[in-house]
């Protein structure tokens, strides 16, 4: 069986899922809410963030923990998708989509983190858009 793109991991129908954790995990304590996103919200979130400005991944689980009435959001998952949300995004890059048609990944990855060093394509592109959006 071939391996899936990273688009198709991207479309995969998987909806958001809020429940009680029974232990704390992360930073987050035993009996609190949490939401499981998907790379669709996470995609969708990118979206609404305004040219020139950056966002940190806590303040994607904030904010996304807030819309779907959880107290917190996974921080694996969330960066699991959001690496999801930026490969697939390379790979309509390379099948010819423009810059304006495709998830604003950098806004989210600064190219020294730790999920920047993992993207297959590397840290260039991060810089190079973070550039051109005019994000420090």
């Amino acid at each position: 069986m071939a391996k899936k793109s990273w688009i198709e991991k991207f479309k995969v129908d998987k909806k958001p899922e809020v429940k009680r954790i029974e232990k704390a995990f992360a930073d987050i304590p035993e009996n609190a809410l949490m939401l499981i996103a998907s790379p669709k919200i996470i995609a969708d979130y990118l979206k609404q963030i305004p040219e020139g400005t950056s966002v940190d991944i806590k303040t994607i689980r904030k904010d996304l923990a807030l819309e779907y009435h959880a107290e917190y959001t996974c921080p694996v998952t969330t960066g699991i998708f959001l690496r999801i949300v930026a490969e697939a995004a390379f790979e309509e890059l390379q099948l010819g989509k423009s810059i304006d048609e495709i998830t604003p990944f950098w806004k989210a990855i600064p190219p020294n983190s730790s999920t920047a060093k993992k993207l297959t394509f590397g840290q260039e592109l991060l810089i190079e858009m973070r550039e051109k959006d005019l994000i420090n």
